[in-house]
């Protein structure tokens, strides 16, 4: 790690000691809602740009337009609009968190959108909060701010130890956090797990997207309702070069994926026409009732429709392998164990995928890079040839 790195993280630790005595340890039960995605459920906040609009850009706070250096030693408190506009205020261990953030991304050269995603990151896995974990014992006698308990993971992005992210140590430590996010040349970790920066083309990503695409999250939905917050938050520190206003497009509404194909065969439009009929409809685990339902409970649904009957389970297996997929194929996601996935989905062509996601985002049109391992199978024949 460069020294300059080594002293900024000495000087966040530094800032934790000093700060330990005030700050006030979240409770269990509040820790378990900060403490990740897995835990997190909400609706969706529907942006996906580095755009925003005016009124969201504005943060109210006692020490306005702080320099990056004051922001991250948490001078006074910091209020700005949260999830569907909802007033968020960042004590001074936050804006610690914050800072380190604004501060490494800065010094890695970093654009504002990339500043953005990592923000959207911490307040969406930790609430800008630096939590220990009781599965990491280690981990409890360092300076933290509350609990969590999503498996291993540790620190404000709670990235885990055991998937190669850093030391117990090093995840407890803010501005080590920000560059393994971060990633790229300069990165702790040499792409492996990949930070931001270690992403291809995570600069024409949605904001959600890319955060999603270091993350691997079993929400990935919930990382954009944090945009404005994020925005705010770097609008109160002096030098950061926000994005211009300008009309934001949530990730299901990409009109290239949303329209059926005119060149289809007529079963793979219908197809797709019932996958939209879905759109809207409730998570339910084991459902298959109509929007009432679970991931494999919509597809079996949708393929019933076109006369297709498929099992209630393991649905690739009426289909075979392709690496060429067409609209109204399956889609499926998350390998764990040989040819065996845990997320399956209908395929819209365009990069994009509905699927009933998960209890918090229920059934929608999504970008397939949302969950990982994603693999296709044609259950309804080749294209046409002319």
């Amino acid at each position: 790690m460069p020294a300059a790195a080594l002293a900024t993280i000495a000087k966040a630790r530094l800032i934790q000691r000093a700060l330990a005595a005030l700050v006030v340890v979240v409770p269990v039960g509040m820790a378990a809602l900060l403490g990740g995605t897995s835990i997190l459920v909400a609706q969706i906040a529907g942006t996906s740009t580095s755009c925003t609009s005016a009124p969201q850009e504005s943060a109210t706070t006692s020490n306005t337009s702080q320099p990056a250096a004051q922001l991250s030693e948490g001078v006074g408190s910091l209020t700005v609009p949260g999830p569907n506009g909802a007033a968020l205020t960042l004590d001074s261990q936050q804006q610690v968190v914050a800072g380190n953030y604004i501060s490494v991304g800065q010094s890695l050269g970093v654009s504002a959108k990339g500043i953005q995603i990592a923000i959207m990151v911490a307040l969406q896995e930790s609430g800008l909060r630096m939590l220990a974990n009781p599965a990491v014992p280690e981990s409890l006698g360092m300076p933290h701010d509350g609990l969590g308990y999503d498996h291993d993971s540790l620190g404000s992005a709670q990235q885990r130890s055991s998937a190669g992210w850093g030391t117990v140590l090093q995840l407890m430590t803010p501005a080590y956090d920000a560059e393994a996010f971060f990633g790229g040349p300069r990165g702790p970790n040499n792409g492996s797990p990949p930070g931001l920066l270690d992403i291809p083309g995570w600069e024409s990503m949605g904001l959600g997207q890319a955060a999603q695409a270091v993350q691997v999250s079993a929400f990935p939905e919930l990382y954009d309702r944090w945009a404005p917050a994020a925005l705010a938050i770097m609008d109160s520190v002096n030098g950061t070069d926000l994005p211009q206003n300008c009309s934001q497009a949530g990730p299901t509404e990409d009109p290239s994926a949303s329209q059926i194909p005119a060149n289809l065969s007529a079963t793979r439009q219908a197809v797709l026409r019932y996958a939209q009929e879905g759109v809207g409809g409730s998570y339910v685990w084991g459902g298959t009732a109509f929007k009432a339902w679970d991931c494999s409970g919509y597809v079996q649904w949708i393929y019933a429709q076109v006369g297709i009957v498929l099992p209630r389970t393991e649905q690739w297996l009426a289909g075979r392998p392709t690496a060429a997929p067409q609209p109204g194929d399956l889609v499926v996601q998350g390998p764990d164990g040989p040819n065996h996935w845990g997320h399956v989905g209908i395929y819209a062509g365009a990069g994009m995928m509905y699927s009933a996601l998960n209890p918090s985002a229920g059934t929608l049109l999504h970008p397939v890079s949302w969950n990982p391992g994603a693999q296709y199978f044609d259950l309804l024949g080749p294209a046409p040839t002319n």
